[in-house]
């Protein structure tokens, strides 16, 4: 799958398409409409915002770094850097908590908490949906992979996410389908491809 994200000089998602997350596998009874846009801020970094139709997303977890995986949860895994084999799980709920680390896989990891000052995740709810928000500076995205700047024409993989492994109906869905028999979203061969918009 492919993914185009535009190059803007401020943050206006209206020009991103929605990368809509409308795989569900592995469970069935619920499959929340769901989306992400990415967009490219032109020599600054990337932002990101995710939406879910849900009226009362499970919202558990309040800090970094706690399992928000369990409550209703949206997920954006990325490897910025096709050089490298790493990859940045990137989990949050509707409260703004979030978790992330950098991966070469499930079990190899190392936690971001260490490059401070940290991303802050934006949360907003109303009555039929939530959103996150959460802009990655090239500072950032350089520290973690080793590459500080992007330009028009270039790519790298990754996948959208909503998941809630612990709500009343468990549920995983993608934007780029996973080939697995069983849930695992850290299978960074089934990532797709996201093209920055020449």
């Amino acid at each position: 799958m492919n993914y185009i994200i535009p190059v803007e000089k401020e943050i206006d998602f209206t020009r991103a398409e929605k990368a809509m997350i409308s795989t569900y596998k592995w469970t069935e009874g619920y499959a929340p409409e769901a989306y992400a846009q990415l967009m490219c801020v032109e020599g600054k970094g990337f932002a990101l915002r995710m939406t879910a139709m849900e009226s009362n997303p499970k919202a558990i977890y309040t800090k970094f770094d706690e399992p928000v995986y369990k409550d209703s949860c949206l997920e954006f895994f990325v490897s910025f850097n096709p050089a490298n084999e790493k990859y940045m799980n990137f989990e949050m709920n509707s409260n703004g908590a979030f978790l992330a680390a950098v991966r070469t896989d499930r079990q190899n990891k190392k936690s971001i908490k260490m490059l401070a000052p940290l991303p802050k995740v934006k949360a907003t709810k109303d009555e039929n949906s939530w959103t996150v928000e959460v802009f990655l500076s090239n500072d950032f995205i350089g520290k973690t992979f080793g590459k500080f700047s992007f330009k028009r024409g270039e790519s790298f993989k990754g996948n959208f996410y909503k998941c809630g492994d612990e709500t009343e109906i468990p549920h995983f869905g993608m934007w780029a389908p996973i080939d697995l028999e069983s849930p695992d979203f850290h299978r960074p061969e089934f990532f797709g491809t996201f093209t920055i918009e020449e």
